[in-house]
């Protein structure tokens, strides 16, 4: 199991860094005066659907009457009338239903205006709780309903902790500087740092450090090997890529190979271009950094495949 996964807190005090959002929260618990709309703001990877899930649970609410949505994944007008439709129906096996709408503040204005509705006056059983990077892009009558719960980035102590505490017990040795790397990169976000860890875990020590690098890096890599599988590509694409870079030549390389690794197990017609992209990259950029990643992307280009 991936690590972000395998060490999601499942209760309150399992939650790392969010001192008084958890104070807030068990309160509400122990009170029982758990709002019927709570908002949950924060970067990336703070845990705001984290915290939404342990709720859900202390309310008593099943699997099966748990309903998550994703609305990067959608204008969320279609979920919402799916909502509305169902919301007033009994709970099937809890005590509750809830809703937990995440990256709430992708949802359309019709559909934002749709959930406005059935917050004003949920049923007794109903509970939402929104998720949201962005809360400034939710109407203003959304944020008036909800009671907002805010989560800040982890402090560089709390995430320390995390990571040495997650490699014990994955009995991964990581030396100072890789710590510290991870804890530079993931820039106060637990899942990503953990995403990070995940990534170096199954290599040599020597190996760890060039190995962590940040999203940006990975989507431009990502970019980088589709350009250079396709043989149509010329090189002003690929020289326009890498002249807006500031990633890290040599975890870009290292990344590229293993795009294009995966391409050549999966055989069929690419695996040839694949191969060819993997002999090029298979030497280090310790030394030659950047220009040693835009030489190797020329060279692909120009040489013919066998």
């Amino acid at each position: 199991m991936e690590l972000p996964k395998k060490y999601r807190p499942k209760k309150l005090s399992r939650v790392v860094g969010q001192g008084p959002a958890i104070r807030v929260l068990k309160q509400m618990v122990e009170q029982e005066r758990i709002p019927h709309a709570i908002m949950l703001t924060g970067p990336s990877g703070v845990g705001k659907t984290t915290l939404a899930r342990i709720v859900a649970r202390q309310l008593g609410c099943t699997e099966t009457d748990y309903n998550e949505i994703n609305c990067a994944l959608t204008t969320g007008v279609d979920a919402v009338r799916s909502i509305k439709q169902r919301m007033y129906q009994a709970p099937l096996h809890g005590k509750v239903r809830v809703w937990v709408i995440d990256e709430a503040h992708q949802l359309s204005t019709a559909a934002q205006n749709g959930l406005l509705k059935m917050l004003e006056e949920p049923p007794d059983h109903v509970y939402f709780m929104l998720a949201t990077t962005d809360p400034v892009k939710l109407i203003r009558t959304i944020k008036t309903r909800c009671t907002e719960i805010a989560l800040k980035p982890l402090h560089a102590t709390d995430m320390k902790e995390l990571v040495e505490q997650v490699a014990i017990k994955e009995n991964i040795k990581l030396q100072k500087e890789v710590i510290e790397k991870i804890i530079d990169v993931a820039d106060g976000s637990a899942r990503q740092a953990l995403v990070l860890l995940d990534q170096i875990s199954g290599l040599p020590t020597e190996d760890q450090l060039a190995s962590i690098v940040p999203p940006q890096a990975q989507s431009l890599a990502i970019d980088i090997v589709r350009a250079l599988m396709n043989g149509k590509t010329k090189w002003p694409a690929i020289a326009g890529m890498l002249r807006e870079n500031k990633e890290d030549a040599e975890g870009i390389r290292r990344l590229i190979l293993g795009y294009a690794n995966a391409v050549l197990l999966k055989g069929g017609g690419p695996s040839a271009r694949a191969f060819l992209i993997i002999d090029i990259f298979k030497e280090s950029f310790f030394y030659t950094g950047k220009a040693g990643l835009s030489a190797a992307c020329y060279e692909v280009l120009t040489t013919p495949e066998n």
